[in-house]
């Protein structure tokens, strides 16, 4: 069975750092006509706990949609995007661990994809879904451009959810198809 991780993440004390923590509670949410997802899908709210977040990976999952602000975007405060990260290629003979590791409490997004194949876990396709910060300084809660942003942001998050696990059923379906073809063929 395909496995899907939404994984929310933020800081709720540095205003609209706390954007993934709004769309994971959105995402739980039927108050907007919101749809439950399907059971291959798990939605958590990691907030700043970003070491949990890599021993969640290490279990294995096909698909991580990442939900967070996304500083440095062309477009103004609550502008969502979506983001298809290439992650570099990891040196195995290097060790990643001290410089990812050096604050495992301010541990980046970037810095949990290092760590995740250095204690040997994987994840097939990783996907961010992003907010512009209007504001990222100290303080409970999101400005007026990012709280309208909450709402899309969480269905952008089911569509693309659906949308992956089609692609990964299709993609199952299709290799068991080809499998099965090919065994028949050999044994004919």
């Amino acid at each position: 069975m395909a496995r899907v991780l939404v994984a929310c993440v933020g800081n709720i004390f540095l205003g609209d750092d706390g954007f993934g923590t709004e769309v994971a509670a959105a995402l739980g949410s039927r108050a907007h006509g919101g749809r439950t997802l399907p059971e291959e899908v798990r939605v958590e709210d990691f907030g700043i706990r970003s070491v949990h977040l890599v021993y969640e990976l290490l279990g294995g999952y096909d698909v991580l949609v990442l939900v967070d602000t996304v500083a440095h975007q062309p477009g103004p405060a609550g502008t969502l995007y979506v983001i298809e990260p290439e992650l570099p290629a990891r040196d195995p003979g290097a060790d990643p661990l001290p410089e990812v590791m050096l604050d495992a409490h301010d541990l980046s997004p970037g810095g949990v994809m290092s760590l995740v194949p250095t204690l040997g876990g994987s994840v097939g396709r990783i996907v961010v879904v992003g907010c512009q910060p209007g504001s990222l300084e100290e303080g409970i809660g999101l400005t007026e451009e990012v709280r309208a942003a909450v709402e899309p942001a969480a269905e952008l998050v089911r569509r693309l959810v659906e949308e992956e696990l089609d692609r990964l059923r299709s993609t199952t379906i299709h290799g068991a198809g080809t499998r099965r073809e090919s065994d028949e063929e050999v044994t004919t």
